[in-house]
C-alpha cells in the first residue's frame, strides 16, 4: 500500500497486545481496570486512511449541477490523506540535519499569507454605507430628545453614529501575518501532544485551493460545531495549504480581555449570541444594519468567511438544527446585488474525543459556564495530560451560491406543512392518508410570496449545508465502539465478539458511503477506542473463553450520557434503516390488533409496503427535532424507499411473492426501483382518485426475516431509537400532570428531573434518554405538534395544554403513537 503524507507505519507487535488481552492470565502485572486501555494505546499511533474509500463531499448535483461539474477531476480521490500536524524536512525547501531540527520553523516561515487578507478602511466603509446612514437616522429619530426637541436631530445624529462606531470598534477583526504564524507554530507543536493525528484529504482541499485562486470570490465555509476547537482547525489546516485565512463569527461570549485581542488577530470578529431587544421591546436596529454592512464589505472585498450554523456546540453528538441568521446576510448580498456571487464550502469535522471530553454537566442540567482566562488555562494544562485520538476534517467541494439560489427560483417551492397538521389526524382520529394529501395539495397550491420564498429558500439551504456537513463527517473508531456497547452489547459482551461487530459495522457504514476516520487492525483499533472511552466502560476478566476480558458500558448516568455523545456520531447513518424498523413493529402491532383471531405470530404478518412507508413517513415528521432524515431537496419518501430496498438486500425482509399472489389477480406489476419515484405525497402516485391506473397498480406485500443473524440486526436499528422514543413517551406520560398554565423553564426541569428519577431508580431502559438536550426537543416537539400551547405574559413564555389534548383519550392517544414504535 502507498502512504500518503504523514502515514505512520503500523506498529508490528499488535499481535501481542491482542494476546495479553485474550490472555490476561499470563501476565500477573496486568489489572483488569481500565489501566490496561491506557497501557495499550500509549504505545500505539494509528495511522491514516489509505486511498481506497469513498470520497465524500461533493455537492449537490440536484441544486448545483454546474458546480458539480467544477473543480472535480477524476484524480481527485486518489490523491488521498495527509496528517496536517506531521511535519519533517520534506515539506521545507531546505534539507540537511538543522532542517530536521527546525522542520517546524520553516515549514511556517515558508507559509504564504495572503496580503489580501487584510480588509482596507472596513471602520469607514462600515459607517458611510447607505444601509447605515438610514439605520442611523432612523434611529435618531426615534430617540426621545428628538421628539422633544426638534432643533436637535443632527446632535442625535452624531452621537447615535458614535454609538456605532464603538460597536463596530468591538466587533471587527484586526489580522496579524506574524501573529498567524506564531499561532501556526504553536498549534502544530500543541496538537502534536494531544492529538495523534489531524487528517484531511488532499483532494478536498485541492479543490479549495483551486477554488480560492481561479474564481477570485470570496468563500463562506460552514462548519458543524463539535468542540472551541473547531475555530482553530480550520485557520491551521488553511494556512498549512496556503489559503487565505477566514474571518471567523465568534460569539461573543468569547470576548474576553487578552483572548479577543488574540481571537481579532486570527481573523474573529465578536458578534451577539442573540440579537438583544432595546427597552421598548423592540428589535436593536442599529446593531442588525452594523452586522449586516461589516459582513457585506467583507464579502465585497472578497474576504473569507466562517461561519457556524448551529450556534453552538453539539452537546448531544446529533447537529444542532441551523440558526440561518449570519447566512441569510450572506445571502442578502446576492439578492441586493452587492456581491455577484459566493463559493460556499460545508465542512464536517470528526473528533474521536472531544477536547472538553463531553458535555454531562449541562446534559444533567447545570447552567453552562462562561469562558474565563481561568477555565481556559485550565483547559490547556488538562489537554495536555491527555490524548485525544483522531481528528479528520472533510472540506466539501465549492458551490456557486448564485447558481443554488437560480436552481430554487425555477423550482415550486411550497410552504412547509407544520407538524401539527401533518401529523394530528393520524394520532387523534386516524384520518386515512387521501384527506390529509388533500390539504397538503392545497397548501402546495398557493402562492408563495417573494419575501417568505426568501425565507423557504434561506432555511432550505441551512438546512441542506448542515446535512451535507455532517453527512460527509467521518465516522471515528469511538463511536463504533460507543455504538456497540450500548445498542448490541449492553450486558457486555467478549472482546474477540466486540472486534468481529466493529468489522462488520466498518463494512455497513462503508457501504453507506460513509467514510471512516481510521484504520489498521480492527483489534488494534478497538483498543485504542476503549482506550480513549475507558471511564466509560468496565473491563472484567472472564471465567470461560480462556480467559477473555469482558466489556461493558458503564451504567452510571454520566458514563451512559458520554456513551451516547459519541455513539450519535452513527445517528445520521443508520437513522432511515432505524424509522423503517421501528415501522415495522408498529405495523405489526396494528395488524396483530386488527386481525387477533387470525395471527398470532407476527413473522406470519404480510406488511404493506406502500402503508409501512406511510408510517414511516410520520415517524420522520416526528422526529423531525432530532434529526435530519433528508436534505431538502430530497423527498423522505425516497430515502424510505432506498432504506426498504437496501433492507431487502441484505435480507432482513424479503418480499412475498407467493403470498402477493394470492393478495392480487393483476397480471403486470412495475419494477420496485421506479415504485414511489414520485415527489412526496401521502399516497403512492399523484393521479387523480377517480383513475383507472391507481386500481391497476398494485402494492408490494414483505415479510421480515426470522435469520438469527438478521433479527439481531433488525433488533439494533430498533434500539437506536429507543432512547429517543423513551424521552417522548415519557414526556407524553408528564403531559398529564399538567393541570394549570407554567412558565416553560419551569415545565422543562420539572420533566427533565421525572425523566432523570425514572433513570436513577432504574425504571427507564435507557438512561440516556434523560439528557437535557432530549427534554428540550420533547418540549419542542409538543409545542409543534400542537399538544403544548405557548403565550407570552410579562415577556415569560408559559406553557399549558392545548384544548386538542385536554381530553385524557386524547393524550392517551399521543401515548399510544409514540410507543407503537418503541421496542419494549
Amino acid at each position: 500500500m502507498e502512504l500518503s503524507d504523514g502515514l505512520l507505519p503500523q506498529v508490528s507487535n499488535g499481535e501481542q497486545w491482542c494476546n495479553r488481552w485474550k490472555h490476561p492470565n499470563e501476565d500477573s502485572d496486568r489489572s483488569t481496570s481500565p489501566s490496561v486501555l491506557r497501557s495499550v494505546a500509549r504505545t500505539w499511533k494509528e495511522g491514516l486512511l489509505n486511498r481506497k474509500r469513498p470520497f465524500v463531499g461533493r455537492c449537490c448535483h440536484s441544486c448545483t449541477p454546474q458546480s458539480w461539474d467544477q473543480l472535480f477531476n477524476p484524480s481527485i480521490p486518489s490523491l488521498g490523506l495527509r496528517n496536517v500536524i506531521y511535519i519533517n524536512e520534506t515539506h521545507t525547501r531546505q534539507r540537511g540535519w538543522l532542517a530536521r531540527r527546525l522542520s517546524y520553523v520553516l515549514f511556517v516561515m515558508e507559509r504564504d499569507v495572503h496580503k489580501d487578507m487584510f480588509t482596507r478602511n472596513v471602520v469607514d466603509n462600515v459607517l458611510n454605507s447607505s444601509r447605515m446612514e438610514a439605520a442611523i437616522l432612523k434611529v435618531a429619530t426615534e430617540m426621545e430628545a428628538v421628539a422633544s426637541q426638534p432643533g436637535h436631530e443632527h446632535k442625535a445624529v452624531n452621537k447615535v453614529k458614535q454609538k456605532a462606531r464603538a460597536f463596530l470598534q468591538e466587533m471587527v477583526a484586526n489580522v496579524s501575518p506574524a501573529f498567524i504564524r506564531l499561532t501556526g507554530w504553536v498549534l502544530l507543536r500543541l496538537f502534536n501532544g494531544f492529538f495523534w493525528s489531524i487528517q484531511i484529504h488532499k483532494g478536498q482541499l485541492e479543490m479549495v485551493k483551486k477554488a480560492a485562486s481561479e474564481r477570485k470570490l470570496p468563500m463562506v465555509f460552514l462548519p458543524v460545531h463539535k468542540s472551541h476547537i473547531d475555530y482553530l482547525l480550520i485557520t491551521l489546516i488553511l494556512f498549512c495549504h496556503n489559503i487565505k485565512a477566514p474571518h471567523i463569527a465568534a460569539g461573543n461570549n468569547l470576548s474576553i480581555p487578552i483572548l479577543s485581542t488574540v481571537i481579532r488577530k486570527l481573523g474573529g470578529f465578536f458578534i451577539r449570541r442573540k440579537m438583544e431587544e432595546t427597552k421598548d421591546g423592540k428589535k436593536d436596529i442599529l446593531y442588525r444594519s452594523l452586522l449586516h454592512a461589516y459582513t457585506e464589505e467583507l464579502l465585497r472585498q472578497q474576504q473569507f468567511l466562517e461561519v457556524f450554523l448551529e450556534g453552538t456546540r453539539s452537546r448531544s453528538g446529533k447537529p444542532f438544527p441551523p440558526r440561518a441568521g449570519m447566512l441569510s446576510i450572506v445571502v442578502d448580498t446576492l439578492f441586493t446585488g452587492a456581491v455577484g456571487d459566493v463559493l460556499v464550502v460545508p465542512v464536517g469535522i470528526s473528533y474521536d474525543r472531544i477536547i472538553e471530553g463531553n458535555y454531562n454537566s449541562e446534559q444533567l442540567g447545570k447552567p453552562k459556564k462562561n469562558e474565563s482566562w481561568w477555565g481556559i488555562t485550565c483547559g490547556v494544562f488538562r489537554m495536555l495530560r491527555k490524548n485525544y485520538g483522531c481528528v479528520r476534517v472533510d472540506f466539501n467541494q465549492p458551490f456557486s451560491l448564485k447558481e443554488y439560489l437560480d436552481t430554487q427560483r425555477s423550482r415550486h417551492i411550497p410552504p412547509p406543512v407544520s407538524l401539527e397538521n401533518a401529523l394530528m389526524p393520524y394520532i387523534i382520529s386516524a384520518q386515512p392518508d387521501g384527506q390529509f394529501e388533500e390539504q397538503e395539495e392545497e397548501e402546495m397550491d398557493r402562492e408563495v410570496p417573494d419575501e417568505l420564498f426568501r425565507r423557504h429558500v434561506i432555511t432550505n439551504l441551512a438546512k441542506h449545508v448542515l446535512f451535507t456537513a455532517n453527512k460527509s463527517s467521518a465516522i471515528m473508531s469511538t463511536h463504533i465502539v460507543a455504538c456497540l456497547l450500548l445498542y448490541r452489547h449492553r450486558q457486555g459482551v467478549v472482546l474477540s465478539k466486540l472486534v468481529e461487530d466493529f468489522f462488520n459495522m466498518k463494512e455497513e457504514i462503508l457501504s453507506r458511503d460513509f467514510d471512516l476516520g481510521f484504520s489498521g487492525n480492527s483489534e488494534d483499533v478497538v483498543m485504542r477506542a476503549l482506550h480513549l472511552l475507558e471511564k466509560c466502560v468496565n473491563v472484567t476478566s472472564s471465567a470461560n473463553r480462556n480467559g477473555e476480558f469482558t466489556i461493558a458500558p458503564c451504567q452510571t448516568v454520566p458514563a451512559l450520557f458520554e456513551l451516547n455523545f459519541y455513539s450519535n456520531g452513527l445517528f445520521l447513518v443508520f437513522i432511515p434503516d432505524a424509522i423503517i424498523a421501528c415501522s415495522i413493529l408498529s405495523l405489526q402491532r396494528e395488524l396483530m390488533t386488527e386481525s387477533a383471531h387470525q395471527h398470532k405470530d407476527r413473522s406470519c404478518l404480510l406488511l404493506s409496503q406502500e402503508r409501512l412507508i406511510h408510517k414511516a413517513a410520520g415517524l420522520s415528521h416526528f422526529l423531525t427535532n432530532e434529526v435530519a432524515v433528508a436534505s431538502p431537496c430530497q423527498t423522505i419518501y425516497q430515502v424510505l424507499n432506498d432504506a426498504v430496498a437496501r433492507l431487502i438486500q441484505y435480507g432482513v425482509i424479503y418480499v412475498a411473492e407467493e403470498d402477493q399472489e394470492e393478495l392480487s389477480s393483476s397480471p403486470t406489476e412495475e419494477p420496485w426501483p421506479k415504485k414511489f419515484s414520485e415527489p412526496l405525497s401521502w399516497r403512492s402516485d399523484e393521479e387523480d382518485e377517480d383513475s383507472d391506473f391507481g386500481e391497476e397498480q398494485r402494492d408490494r406485500y414483505v415479510k421480515v426475516s426470522l435469520s438469527a443473524e438478521h433479527q439481531e440486526f433488525f433488533i439494533f436499528l430498533q434500539r437506536l431509537l429507543s432512547p429517543v422514543l423513551e424521552a417522548y413517551s415519557g414526556a407524553a406520560v408528564f403531559v398529564h400532570s399538567l393541570s394549570q398554565p407554567v412558565p416553560e423553564s419551569d415545565y422543562t426541569l420539572r420533566l427533565f428531573r421525572y425523566l432523570l428519577t425514572r433513570t436513577e431508580r432504574g425504571v427507564a431502559a435507557y438512561g440516556e434518554s434523560a439528557t437535557h438536550y432530549l427534554v428540550k426537543n420533547t418540549v419542542k416537539t409538543f409545542k409543534e405538534l400542537g399538544v403544548l400551547k405557548e403565550r407570552r405574559e410579562n415577556r415569560v413564555t408559559v406553557l399549558e395544554l392545548s384544548s386538542t389534548f385536554r381530553p385524557q383519550a386524547n393524550r392517551n392517544k399521543l401515548l399510544q403513537y409514540i410507543l407503537s414504535f418503541t421496542l419494549l
